[in-house]
């Protein structure tokens, strides 16, 4: 972007977009980036690219060829990220909920086991009767977790590299655009 221009003139007007620096997909949008004519700020992004933390400033030529088709591709770009984004989180969504609820549950039946033994009389069956699935309500969530993302990290695999693969499609059809 920083050669002379056939009208003879070196000056480039640049348009700069700021990404976050950190996070698991940080080079991914990098890459991607790069297919939609954005290159990195050498003066500002080497520190946030090595520290992972800040942000990374891109700039790319407002003149650039194709440039509305280019930014139509960018958006779908960055829509897949999400997309990528909101499915890692939803392998571990409905477990933590699930474990969570049934830790509660299980407290519940402890606070009646509680209350039962502290009752005059004493209700020691009562407190056996309610501790026993009190405990089961405290060691059960760990083992439903796990449980339930290793289900779900089946199936979002499949979706992610659906998803990687729309992403390379898209990338691709913007790298032919700038060439």
């Amino acid at each position: 972007m920083s050669e002379i221009r056939e009208d003879g003139s070196s000056f480039v007007g640049y348009e700069y977009k700021e990404i976050p620096a950190g996070g698991p997909y940080a080079a991914l949008c990098l890459d991607g980036y790069e297919q939609f004519g954005w290159v990195l700020d050498e003066r500002t992004g080497e520190d946030a690219l090595r520290t992972g933390k800040g942000r990374l400033i891109l700039k790319r030529d407002r003149k650039i060829v194709n440039k509305v088709e280019l930014t139509r591709l960018q958006r779908h770009f960055e829509a897949c990220i999400r997309e990528l984004e909101a499915l890692e989180q939803s392998k571990t969504s409905k477990a933590s909920i699930a474990a969570i609820a049934v830790g509660l549950v299980g407290t519940a039946f402890l606070a009646g086991s509680t209350f039962a033994v502290t009752h005059q009389p004493p209700m020691i069956p009562l407190c056996i009767l309610l501790a026993i699935p009190g405990f089961l309500g405290w060691i059960v969530p760990w083992f439903l977790y796990r449980a339930m993302v290793r289900r779900r990290s089946r199936v979002v695999e499949k979706l992610l590299e659906k998803k990687y693969n729309e992403i390379d499609e898209i990338c691709q059809k913007g790298h032919q655009l700038l060439t």
